[in-house]
């Protein structure tokens, strides 16, 4: 599955260099450049990796950085030309988890990029290797030693339905738990989640299905 990485840089001319080099490695791109689009872009998309600059039009990178740490677990990588080593230090305790100074060498920075993507898996990974799990603060499912590579709303149902074993769960409460609102009337991203999840699971040899009962509701059932 291709790694999502958040761009946020306005600097046009760095932009579309980045965004060239990332799209030849086969990453999904995702351009933002101010904080009010990244924080708009997590909301809407399953960010892997963010590049970050410091010096933005609304904000600095310094806050924005811990902004987003508040509610997303996303490693970053910070993008400046600002690299005394007093202003490297401050980004990785503002939260970064790497730091390039500009200019930098596009190599370098697509290394940095697999490098902290490889380690960040790696560290998510679970030491069982039987059985359905998953890892709550990584949010990643896995059966056996295969993982099942769900975006988050996958994995939010998947969840819901493992803390409700052998119970059925109406649309409205599941919606409520993938989404955290009321369903209103269009279910379609219910229904698209239901289907992409069954599909990961089938993927993944793991032997179970959501079902859907008419009147009744869904439930995560052996096939």
């Amino acid at each position: 599955m291709s790694h999502t990485i958040l761009l946020v840089e306005d600097n046009p001319h760095i932009m579309e260099i980045n965004h060239e080099a990332l799209v030849m490695e086969g990453y999904d791109v995702v351009k933002a450049k101010d904080g009010r689009e990244c924080m708009a872009a997590l909301k809407a998309r399953d960010i892997d990796l963010i590049v970050l600059d410091i010096i933005l039009p609304d904000t600095d990178g310094l806050t924005l950085c811990r902004q987003i740490k508040e509610s997303y677990d996303i490693p970053i990588l910070f993008l400046s030309a600002m690299g005394e080593n007093e202003q490297i230090i401050a980004g990785l305790r503002a939260g970064g988890d790497d730091y390039l100074p500009k200019p930098y060498d596009i190599g370098v920075l697509l290394a940095r990029i697999e490098a902290r993507l490889r380690t960040v898996r790696r560290k998510k990974r679970p030491a069982n290797k039987s059985g359905l799990q998953i890892n709550l603060s990584a949010m990643i499912a896995y059966y056996g030693d295969t993982d099942l590579q769900l975006n988050r709303k996958e994995f939010s149902m998947l969840l819901a339905f493992l803390r409700s074993p052998n119970r059925m769960i109406g649309k409205e409460e599941l919606y409520r738990a993938v989404w955290g609102t009321e369903a209103g009337d269009d279910l379609s991203a219910l229904h698209t989640t239901v289907s992409r999840l069954n599909k990961k699971l089938e993927i993944g040899g793991t032997g179970k299905r959501v079902a859907y009962s008419r009147g009744e509701g869904y439930s995560l059932d052996k096939i």
